[in-house]
């Protein structure tokens, strides 16, 4: 048995690893075009913040130790260029080498997503970054390590752009953010979106919204940022304005794609061509609350859905449960967290939703030292299903949305989730926890609403 590993950070470690773990007899080859594996990308903006940290910390696990302590054949600077389903081989250009066909008996996608890149004139110039990989994080704390950087302007209001705006002040950059949509943080409702702009601006972080960029330019003075509104001078430009899915490889080889281009697979990871599996950023997954196919690019999923893919490629019949979209991210001293659905997704679904917002105490106010949290729940009018939640609060989010995400995955209403037994300690919660508080206000406004 060969099972062959298209890619080699999260999902496509995992995948190895669970198919050498549950078969030691089976051939593991995972190919990676690069030379970083198995790193933690979403800790790149605090690596950042850091001038003292290697960017290597990042990296859980090197190569060498995948070779030889769990005996996967892992060949970094291959690159896949095209898979032939029908007769089961991949072809692979290594670096420095002359290409080679390889033959599998199952195949497993784990690509990843690629930093989206928007069609501007002026983005492939010096001084413009993306954060994706790790050798991106690489180019960019270098840049930083200069010392000639004084001015940056990130292009991105969403969760990248947000912590590096906090990564970048901290470095001592005066960060301009600008985000094409309306407000930032699109998706989130308007109590949460307030309380990260009152941080931001708390911060000395400029933030302009409703803003359309046309080009990036270079001067004597460093770069400037043309919008359709005003100009914005930087040393340094970061584009952050989303992933896609990388799914052109699997597409070439007639594999069907599904939602946002991603790769189409079922419950147990499989792909519309036999023997061939996909797991992680490049696949799409089953949203439990609505029960549609979306994709939610999360390190969560991507370990998940690979030890799923695995297992079942060297003969195993475990199934992915699906996700709530669950997420969390810091900016600042703010902690944002959401699960479920929200305005955007409900627009996708036609689905009717009702939302409630509240604003509580994070612990007993005889304790003192008490921080305010928002939340925002969405909620099926009719049934009283909970269908989505959002927070904002300088602590205790994270805990709150578990609880909320746990709710969604057992397909909770308002009444269940209101008399939840939780923990009460005055230095931890009152003894309404938030959450119960929340739950509660929006039974109030359901009644009302259906009164």
């Amino acid at each position: 048995m060969r099972v062959v590993v298209i890619g080699a950070v999260a999902a496509g470690m995992s995948a190895a690893s669970q198919a050498r773990r549950r078969d030691a007899s089976a051939e593991v080859i995972v190919l990676e075009g690069g030379h970083d594996v198995s790193y933690g990308a979403c800790g790149m903006p605090y690596n950042l913040s850091d001038p003292a940290r290697d960017i290597d910390d990042l990296v859980v696990m090197t190569a060498a130790e995948f070779r030889e302590a769990r005996g996967i054949d892992l060949r970094t600077g291959h690159t896949v260029t095209a898979v032939d389903t029908a007769a089961k081989t991949v072809a692979v250009t290594p670096e420095g080498a002359p290409p080679y066909t390889l033959g599998y008996d199952k195949l497993i996608f784990a690509t990843g997503a690629r930093a989206f890149v928007p069609p501007l004139e002026g983005v492939d110039l010096e001084g413009v970054f993306v954060l994706r990989s790790l050798r991106d994080g690489a180019r960019l704390k270098a840049a930083l390590a200069g010392g000639g950087a004084t001015r940056a302007v990130i292009l991105g209001g969403g969760y990248i752009g947000l912590e590096m705006a906090e990564s970048l002040t901290l470095r001592g950059l005066a960060v301009t953010l600008v985000e094409q949509a309306p407000t930032l943080l699109p998706g989130f409702e308007a109590p949460i979106v307030k309380r990260v702009a009152e941080t931001l601006a708390a911060h000395g972080v400029a933030v302009h919204t409703g803003a359309r960029v046309s080009q990036i330019t270079r001067g004597d003075g460093g770069l400037t940022v043309h919008t359709d509104a005003a100009r914005f001078e930087a040393d340094l430009v970061l584009v952050a304005v989303g992933v896609r899915p990388n799914s052109a490889l699997a597409e070439g080889a007639a594999i069907a794609l599904g939602a946002r281009g991603a790769i189409a697979v079922n419950a147990r990871c499989e792909t519309s061509a036999p023997d061939v599996y996909a797991a992680g950023d490049c696949a799409e997954s089953l949203d439990r609350v609505s029960g549609q196919k979306v994709w939610v690019p999360l390190g969560t999923t991507a370990n998940k859905q690979g030890k799923v893919a695995g297992a079942n490629a060297v003969g195993a019949d475990t199934s992915f449960a699906g996700i709530v979209s669950t997420a969390a991210f810091k900016v600042f001293e703010l902690e944002v967290g959401r699960t479920g659905m929200g305005r955007s997704e409900l627009s996708a679904t036609g689905r009717e939703a009702q939302f409630a917002a509240s604003n509580q105490g994070s612990r007993a106010s005889s304790y003192g030292h008490v921080e305010r949290l928002d939340t925002v729940l969405c909620f099926d009018p009719d049934s009283g299903r909970l269908l989505g939640a959002q927070m904002a609060g300088r602590e205790g989010v994270a805990g709150r949305i578990n609880v909320f995400a746990t709710a969604l995955s057992a397909a909770m209403t308002l009444d269940d989730v209101a008399s939840l037994d939780l923990a009460y300690a005055p230095p931890l919660a009152p003894v309404y926890d938030p959450v119960l508080i929340a739950a509660a206000v929006a039974q109030k406004a359901r009644e009302g609403r259906r009164g």
